[in-house]
């Protein structure tokens, strides 16, 4: 090793008297380099000494939970969308299940017959089944307010089912559009919920009539959650702030919610509320406005007209415009089934020619504003499905497109801190949108 130490040194020397300094510098890099490698060389043991210090060791390892409860290797999990017009048998076949006694433990047990009555189009479901198509798991979102699933499981051989709730978790999504022809042709093709759509329809219902004073190049922005499980989106949730811009006019909403109650309010912390909806349906057509004379079509005589005629198919939900105690509701002459409700003392509403009453409706009952109150029929003198709807102050009828409406209490002195802490995050969201492209839509 020191022979060959030496020789390498000389080797070195010789090269530097004959070449630049910055050559010199290089060559000893080199050199200290080549030493390294020779002492790691010269100090490595070899493969005899190693074998001389190893050891098998054998020890018994406990098994984790979850290695216990994982999913059998040979199974697979599927997840599908339910299309319009599937059926249990065809949305089975897309998830991989061939199993015939799965099948006919579906339909037999009464805790999974919401699996056949609640399948809904765009609706995900999940299975996890065996190599053969054995059914192993099925979980299956129900409808409802508690955001439960049906699971169905394999436990000892047998298959269980039972409801399990939903670990939700909300994404706040942006949307925006430009009105061409209506507001649900502008909210489908830029993919916005109808929900949603409706939710803005109720909380601007107060201010714009979405039966007739919609125009085009209108716009509207929202912002609002969608509810999310297991990465799959599950149901939309609450608008958080919207605006909507009818005719060159801005109207905003912000939601709130406090100790003292919840609502939407503009930025400014006005209750948007008013006492009363200007309408009791969602979206219809006006077929009879409010006149002081109008020809009959049952009399075949001129008669003052003092409501506002919606027509609507059968069955429609009609609302309550305002907070409220049923007054009346069963048959009355011309109006058929009618439901009438008081609010504030001197105000009353009337809703005619109904098809029936939502349940729970009866004298002295409490309603809410929004509340379905009865559904749309053609009783009384009615020469075909719609829905006669009066608004009178002090038994005076007046024209509901038209009057006045008061406006609900808005957030008191002390509340405005809180208010603004939460809302300016959410107008910071709508001035936003207006930097992206609005949707230009037919």
């Amino acid at each position: 090793m020191n022979n060959e130490k030496t020789r390498i040194l000389t080797h070195l020397k010789a090269i530097s008297d004959n070449r630049p300094h910055h050559f010199r510098a290089g060559a000893l890099v080199a050199g200290v380099s080549l030493f390294s490698m020779v002492a790691a060389f010269g100090t490595a043991p070899d493969s005899a000494e190693i074998r001389n210090f190893q050891r098998t060791v054998v020890e018994q390892l406990p098994l984790s939970l979850d290695a216990i409860h994982a999913p059998e290797s040979n199974s697979f999990v599927r997840e599908e969308r339910i299309l319009r017009g599937d059926t249990v048998a065809a949305l089975l076949s897309r998830l991989g299940v061939q199993d015939e006694q799965a099948f006919a433990f579906l339909r037999r047990q009464p805790d999974t017959q919401p699996l056949f009555r609640q399948l809904r189009p765009g609706k995900v479901v999940t299975a996890r089944t065996s190599e053969s198509g054995e059914l192993l798991a099925l979980t299956f979102p129900l409808n409802g307010p508690k955001d439960n699933a049906l699971l169905v499981e394999k436990r000892d051989g047998k298959l269980q089912a039972g409801e399990q709730a939903q670990m939700l978790t909300p994404q706040v999504v942006m949307k925006s559009g430009e009105i061409r022809s209506s507001l649900f042709a502008t909210t489908d093709a830029i993919g916005l919920p109808d929900s949603i759509a409706t939710q803005m329809a109720d909380i601007f219902g107060g201010d714009i009539d979405f039966h007739r004073d919609l125009r085009r190049g209108d716009r509207f922005s929202v912002v609002f959650e969608t509810l999310f499980n297991q990465g799959q989106p599950t149901r939309t949730g609450r608008i958080l702030s919207a605006e909507f811009v009818n005719n060159g006019k801005t109207f905003r909403a912000v939601w709130f919610a406090s100790k003292d109650g919840q609502g939407y309010y503009t930025a400014e912390g006005k209750n948007i509320r008013k006492a009363f909806l200007r309408s009791p349906l969602e979206f219809s057509r006006i077929t009879s406005g409010f006149s002081h004379s109008r020809f009959h079509p049952i009399h075949q005589t001129w008669r003052a007209h003092k409501g506002v005629d919606y027509g609507a198919p059968i069955g429609t939900r009609v609302k309550a415009t305002g907070d409220g105690v049923v007054e009346f509701v069963g048959k009355q002459g011309g109006y058929g089934n009618l439901v009438v409700m008081r609010h504030q003392g001197r105000y009353t509403t009337h809703y005619g020619h109904l098809n029936g009453f939502a349940a729970g409706i009866r004298k002295g009952v409490r309603v809410s504003q929004g509340d379905i109150i009865g559904y749309v029929g053609k009783t009384g003198w009615a020469t075909g499905p719609h829905l006669h709807y009066e608004f009178r102050i002090n038994d005076v009828h007046q024209n509901p497109l038209a009057v006045a409406l008061p406006s609900a209490p808005p957030l008191a002195p002390q509340q405005m801190a809180e208010f603004k802490h939460h809302a300016d995050p959410l107008v910071d969201r709508l001035d936003r949108i207006h930097g992206m492209n609005l949707a230009l839509l037919d």
